[in-house]
């Protein structure tokens, strides 16, 4: 699938997606992904065609890294799966991705990056926080400053979470705290004069997207607020995943809204390539046009 590292240019800010998996989503009635999104209800909506469902009308999910550049500051945000670790995602299989190759690729060596943002501290935003380096997990960023909600981290430290989210924090959030790298901040925090953080909770109690602003120009990096470019087109359909579901989409209904109305380059955390573009009006809902 669209293994491909795409670019996009926000006044003077370089976007780069760097992908770590491509796939489609099995459907379930019992356990669907996204809550109503069956193979003959994705199939109805022809915009999503050929981009973000299969023929046979199956959700597409793209799980990649943004690298983003703005006047010699490189940034990660989000730091998908990561090597070495068992996850239910993978049918507990470790991956074993070149995704560190492909970063240096795009020109940024891991020992380049200035800072790490991630929107949230679910499995596949983590992963590449850290690395196993001989038996034990290390920072794979050396160089940088890790930059976690309070919230979010404060949450997730007190919540009774199951068994493969405590190994989540123990494998990929609490070494970085441990080797003094991470800083927690607020949920507006200004990372840079083109780059800030924006609440957009729903999904989780802390979590945020990314803003980025430059030349008049304006893209927003969107972390798990939305999932699927489904989810414009029925902002009320959920996934199992979001924390408190109404919360979730009153963010997206007022997100959508708000986009609908601006020149804003949407850069879906998790859509598959072509991955950025505009959300449009659609009647009492809206279309993502890439």
């Amino acid at each position: 699938m669209g293994l491909e590292m795409l670019s996009w240019k926000i006044g003077d800010v370089t976007v780069k997606r760097i992908v770590e998996l491509e796939l489609p989503v099995p459907y379930s009635e019992r356990s669907p992904f996204i809550r109503y999104a069956s193979p003959d209800a994705l199939k109805a909506i022809d915009w999503l065609k050929p981009h973000f469902i299969t023929p046979d009308g199956l959700l597409i999910l793209s799980i990649h890294a943004l690298l983003v550049e703005a006047n010699g500051v490189k940034l990660i945000v989000d730091t998908c799966v990561g090597n070495d670790k068992p996850r239910g995602l993978t049918m507990n299989n470790p991956l074993q991705t070149d995704f560190l190759k492909h970063l240096a690729d795009a020109g940024a060596p891991r020992e380049s990056i200035d800072y790490v943002v991630c929107t949230h501290l679910h499995v596949d935003h983590v992963g590449w926080n850290t690395m196993l380096v001989d038996g034990k997990w290390m920072p794979t960023f050396p160089n940088a400053r890790y930059l976690i909600g309070r919230a979010e981290y404060e949450h997730w430290v007190e919540f009774e979470s199951d068994e493969e989210h405590r190994q989540v924090m123990a494998d990929s959030v609490k070494p970085i705290f441990e080797s003094g790298l991470a800083d927690k901040v607020e949920m507006d925090h200004r990372i840079s004069p083109e780059i800030r953080l924006m609440p957009t909770t729903g999904h989780t109690p802390g979590h945020v997207s990314v803003v980025i602003e430059s030349k008049g120009e304006t893209a927003i990096i969107t972390g798990d607020m939305i999932h699927h470019p489904i989810q414009m087109a029925h902002p009320n359909w959920a996934t199992p995943y979001d924390s408190d579901r109404r919360a979730a989409e009153a963010t997206r209904r007022a997100m959508l809204k708000d986009w609908s109305e601006k020149p804003v380059l949407v850069i879906g955390t998790h859509f598959a390539a072509p991955t950025a573009g505009r959300v449009e009006r659609d009647g009492e809902a809206f279309k993502f046009s890439v």
